[in-house]
């Protein structure tokens, strides 16, 4: 099994320890790059795939743990 499979298989899993860099990778699997907003865009990230699809998402901090809404969410845009 793959690093991605691997990834997409513990994303499926609704983990409560998922962190924002996963994230990051996993959106990259399916073609979502963050936009840049300038120098200081702040904790507001959005990512974008080719056809223009957006993801807005807040980057969580202190820790970098995603919240279970927003893992949910991501499922949904991602039809997994």
């Amino acid at each position: 099994m793959s690093k991605k499979e691997k990834l997409i298989e513990r994303f499926l899993r609704m983990p409560t320890d998922f962190h924002f860099n996963e994230i990051v990778k996993l959106l990259s699997y399916y073609d979502f790059h963050p936009v840049k907003k300038g120098k200081t865009s702040g904790s507001r990230v959005k990512f974008e795939n080719s056809t223009g699809v957006p993801i807005l998402l807040h980057k969580p901090h202190p820790n970098g743990i995603m919240k279970m809404y927003q893992l949910k969410q991501i499922k949904e845009i991602l039809e997994l």
